[in-house]
């Protein structure tokens, strides 16, 4: 009786383990119940043994186990039409600005700003700030911070109503924990994070971070850097992320054509996430973020360089071999994340492919291209210009259907930087091509 007694103790305290919230996890209970049933029936030390192992191992495994992270809600800048800006008008305006160059530069310039927009890809619909349809611009802090303020609180405004609207944690700033925002070109003070707080009146414990400098980019190391601070955090908590970019302050006035790309090649854009490692009221969870610097090449790190000309004008100048390194960079990334994501089969055909090429460094061996639609039913391709989807598509071998969303996004909204998977998952959830369990790929 008295050993039945025990069992009966030992059984009951392992329940309230179980009830209580504790850390333990159910499988590490059982197994708690387990020993003490092998306990009464006198079973072997060595038995006991295993299983306290197992026990142990289970709980470290469940305790030190990434804790899943989830995207709430999401919404995206939906610029007024006033702000729309045909080619015809930006390239009258191109023209307007640069009249005061000889006969042969103006043309020059003009014949330079067509041939970009052609080949970008872009609408009849995109938009740019106020600013810059004066002539000069206006290129004043005044005007970098009122474009800031009409993206970032449309954006954010739209999240916390989609939030609101489906009852979602996080629908007002007083929920918000962590406030990411990145904008890679313009770092004024107060921070553009700052200036999310103190608009939504936000608590004086959340966490502010403002990332600038990191380009196109920045959208993957937002949502990295906010997973890892919502792990660190009492389970439940919340990050607003904010990926833009200002283009009032970074406009080229001058005339060297390797830097009057990226005025044609920006436009006014932006969105707004709020994640979560809460799975209530949840829309997406993380699966995995994977990234590759390329920095310490020279020919990626100078493909986008911010500097003066030869007139002291401020510009980014974007070299020639700008879409083949934001291709080679994806792709390189693609080798990185394949690992991690594709299934056991298309892993071995890949590694036997590497063998018959080795076995045979004779003979010339196709490389086997794995099926990433076997990992993803959605891709969301990193909207940089047309000659950049088109090199990830043959890469990985894309259809035409799975890289719509990009080519759409471009042409609608044109370049929106480290925001653009956001909209071509915004534009594959419109068509209502998304099912509940559906693997979404961002590149």
């Amino acid at each position: 009786m008295g050993s039945s007694a025990h069992l009966c103790r030992l059984i009951e305290a392992a329940g309230r383990l179980a009830i209580g919230g504790s850390l333990l996890p159910g499988a590490v209970v059982v197994t708690f119940i387990a020993t003490a049933v092998l306990l009464e029936a006198g079973a072997g030390s060595i038995m006991l043994l295993l299983l306290l192992f197992l026990a142990a191992a289970a709980t470290l495994y469940f305790v030190r186990r990434p804790r899943p992270v989830y995207l709430v809600e999401y919404a995206c800048f939906r610029a007024a039409p006033a702000y729309r800006v045909p080619s015809a008008t930006f390239v009258e305006h191109t023209r307007l600005m640069h009249g005061a160059l000889d006969e042969n530069g103006a043309a020059a310039v003009v014949s330079f700003t067509e041939g970009t927009l052609e080949r970008l890809g872009f609408g009849e619909e995109t938009c740019v700030p106020p600013s810059l349809s004066y002539i000069p611009p206006d290129k004043s802090l005044r005007a970098a911070r009122e474009e800031a303020e009409l993206v970032i609180f449309s954006a954010v405004d739209a999240l916390f109503a989609k939030a609101a609207s489906r009852r979602a944690a996080g629908q007002q700033g007083d929920d918000v924990d962590v406030v990411i925002v990145c904008c890679s070109v313009c770092a004024p003070d107060p921070a553009l994070s700052d200036m999310i707080v103190n608009r939504y009146g936000m608590r004086s414990d959340v966490r502010s971070v403002n990332l600038s400098g990191m380009g196109c980019g920045a959208g993957l190391i937002a949502v990295d850097l906010a997973a890892s601070l919502l792990r660190a955090m009492p389970r439940g908590a919340r990050a607003l992320v904010v990926l833009m970019e200002i283009l009032s302050s970074s406009y080229y006035v001058g005339a060297d054509l390797s830097m009057m790309a990226a005025n044609c090649l920006f436009r006014m854009s932006g969105a707004a996430m709020l994640m979560s490692t809460s799975a209530t009221g949840a829309r997406f969870r993380l699966g995995c973020a994977v990234r590759t610097c390329s920095a310490a090449q020279d020919r990626a790190y100078r493909s986008v360089f911010q500097e003066d000309d030869d007139k002291g004008n401020l510009g980014a100048r974007v070299e020639r071999g700008f879409v083949a390194v934001a291709g080679d960079k994806i792709k390189a990334n693609i080798v990185a994340f394949a690992l991690r994501v594709l299934p056991a089969s298309e892993l071995l055909l890949l590694a036997l492919s590497a063998v018959a090429r080795r076995a045979r460094s004779r003979r010339v061996v196709g490389t086997y291209q794995p099926n990433f639609r076997r990992a993803f039913e959605h891709f969301c391709v990193h909207a940089a210009a047309l000659g950049v989807v088109d090199t990830v598509q043959r890469g990985i071998g894309l259809s035409d259907d799975d890289v719509e969303a990009s080519r759409m996004t471009l042409h609608r909204f044109g370049y929106t930087s480290s925001s653009s998977v956001m909209y071509e998952l915004a534009y594959i959830e419109a068509k209502g091509r998304t099912r509940k369990g559906d693997r979404v790929w961002m590149c």
